[in-house]
């Protein structure tokens, strides 16, 4: 085995996503692929699970998508019996579900006042609860593995105050917390061996923001332009781009990182505007 294999390689690993069929998440799971890792697509949708599964193993790979609801921890805990039943481990949790909701912005020539409570508290569970919750069952599997890595989904909405998404905000900024806590927790208790990270991704184009971020014509929207004006990169992010820092996460070549939430923002949490 050579040097960088060692390092980086992750050959038989087992890789569980949770919001497997969203746009990152299934690139994501089709690059672990491509190296050798086997996926399970986790989606309250079960055809996008499955359809993103699919797409890996039509390519010759080892992937397969369930229904689970990572608010509902007996949906998690079935899930997780299937994985173990399945491929017999965890090796790497990638939580990539979250979402937001009309009700939980403050959308143009609204204010905080106008916000939906209801709607709130669904985007503050959704993105915080649901990352807690599948740490929590399959954080226990690598528990009495004594291995595994855990990577959640921050955003630059915890870095900085950006506009409009006030309950998605709040919930990666806890997310972020709930990084550097359970890295901690996880660390003193099992001997270092399960380490917890997170990566914030800059501005990507997904099914849930690209309306708000380009016309239908492909040009950029007001808000769009705002975006690209203070990326110092000047473009959107690929989902591709996203695979390698998950790869070095999940690594030996990162083997005394925990804690850390890593942007892949093309700059964008550098720049001061100015």
């Amino acid at each position: 085995m050579s040097y960088i294999d060692q390092l980086f390689g992750l050959e038989g690993k087992v890789a569980v996503i949770t919001g497997g069929g969203g746009v990152l998440a299934s690139e994501i799971g089709g690059g672990l692929s491509k190296a050798g890792v086997k996926i399970v697509f986790l989606d309250i949708h079960e055809e996008a699970a499955i359809t993103a599964a699919k797409r890996i193993v039509d390519q010759g790979g080892d992937a397969i998508g369930l229904k689970t609801n990572v608010l509902d921890l007996d949906a998690l805990k079935a899930s997780r019996d299937q994985v173990l039943e399945t491929f017999g481990k965890v090796d790497i949790l990638l939580n990539a579900a979250g979402g937001n909701m009309p009700g939980a912005t403050v959308s143009p020539g609204k204010t905080v006042f106008d916000l939906e409570v209801k709607d709130l508290e669904k985007v503050t569970s959704l993105n915080f609860n649901g990352t807690v919750l599948p740490s929590m069952v399959f954080g226990e599997v690598m528990s009495k593995q004594h291995f595994g890595n855990i990577i959640n989904f921050s955003s630059m909405a915890a870095f900085q105050s950006i506009t409009r998404v006030v309950g998605y905000s709040a919930a990666k900024a806890a997310v972020s917390n709930f990084t550097s806590w359970m890295a901690m927790e996880l660390a003193m208790k099992f001997d270092g061996n399960i380490r917890v990270n997170a990566i914030a991704p800059g501005f990507f184009i997904g099914n849930q923001n690209r309306d708000l971020l380009l016309n239908p014509d492909g040009t950029y929207t007001e808000r769009g332009q705002k975006v690209i004006n203070n990326t110092p990169m000047g473009r959107f992010g690929e989902a591709h781009e996203l695979v390698g820092a998950i790869m070095f996460l999940s690594s030996e070549a990162a083997s005394f990182v925990t804690g850390v939430v890593l942007p892949i923002d093309g700059g964008f949490s550098t720049f001061s505007g100015v």
